[in-house]
C-alpha cells in the first residue's frame, strides 16, 4: 500500500486539490443563490409605500365654491349675493353697495369667513341690541325644535354654532369653545357664567349680555 500511496503520491494530491476546489465552487454556488433568493423574497414582500395623495386644485376649488349669503339692514342694496367661500362679510357688505349713511357697522365682524345661507344684517345707529338680535333671528332660517333662541335672545345652552356666530364677537373658535364647555360642564346656570369659557372675557360679555339668555 505505502509503495503505492507513494508512487502516485503527486497524482493524489492534485486530485485532492480538484476536489476540494469543486466542493468549495459548489458551496459558494449554493450561499450565493440562497442569498439572491432571500433578496429576491425581501424585494417581493416589502410593501409599496404610497406618498400622501394631496390635490392642491381640489382644495382650491373648495374655498372657490359659490355661496349665497343674505345682507339686510344698513346696506344700500340689501338682497341675497353669490360670492364665494374664501370671502369675508366686508365683501358682502360690498356686494349690497355699501352701507348707508344711518348704518351702526360698530358690532360687525369684518373678517369673518363667509359661510352658506347665512343672514349679515346691519344695525342702524340707534337701534338697541335686542333688537338687533330679533331682526337676526327672525331672518335666520329656521332651526327645528333644537333651536337656541327664545324671546329674541340666543340660548347659551341650546344654541349650535350657526347661531352663536350670530352674536357679536364670536366666531367658530368662539362658538365651539362655548359648546365644548357646556358638553363638559353641563349647562350654564346664568349667563355670567359665559366667562368661564375661555377666549371670552369681560369686554366681550358686555357686548352679549342683552342679547343671550339659559332658559
Amino acid at each position: 500500500m505505502q509503495p503505492f500511496l507513494e508512487k502516485y503520491k503527486k497524482q493524489l494530491a492534485i486530485l485532492g486539490g480538484v476536489v476540494a476546489a469543486i466542493f468549495i465552487y459548489l458551496l459558494f454556488l449554493d450561499d450565493s443563490s440562497h442569498s439572491a433568493a432571500i433578496e429576491t423574497i425581501d424585494q417581493m414582500t416589502i410593501p409599496a409605500i404610497d406618498e400622501p395623495s394631496t390635490n392642491p386644485e381640489t382644495e382650491i376649488e373648495n374655498e372657490h365654491k359659490p355661496i349665497m349669503v343674505d345682507v339686510k339692514g344698513a346696506v344700500k342694496y340689501p338682497g341675497v349675493y353669490t360670492l364665494s367661500g374664501d370671502q369675508r362679510i366686508v365683501d358682502a357688505v360690498e356686494a349690497a353697495g355699501g352701507y348707508t349713511d344711518d348704518a351702526n357697522p360698530v358690532l360687525i365682524n369684518h373678517a369673518q369667513r363667509l359661510q352658506d345661507e347665512i343672514v349679515i344684517y346691519i344695525p342702524k345707529t340707534g337701534e338697541e341690541p335686542a333688537e338687533v338680535m330679533e331682526q337676526i333671528i327672525q331672518a335666520s332660517p329656521a332651526t327645528g325644535s333644537g333651536s337656541g333662541s327664545t324671546n329674541g335672545k340666543i340660548n347659551i345652552n341650546k344654541a349650535m354654532e350657526a347661531e352663536l356666530t350670530q352674536l357679536p364677537g364670536i366666531g367658530p373658535s368662539k362658538a365651539g369653545a362655548i359648546i365644548q364647555h357646556r358638553s363638559e360642564h353641563g349647562n350654564f346656570q346664568v349667563i355670567e357664567d359665559l366667562k368661564k369659557v375661555t377666549g371670552i372675557g369681560d369686554k366681550t360679555f358686555e357686548q352679549l349680555k342683552d342679547l343671550i339668555d339659559v332658559k
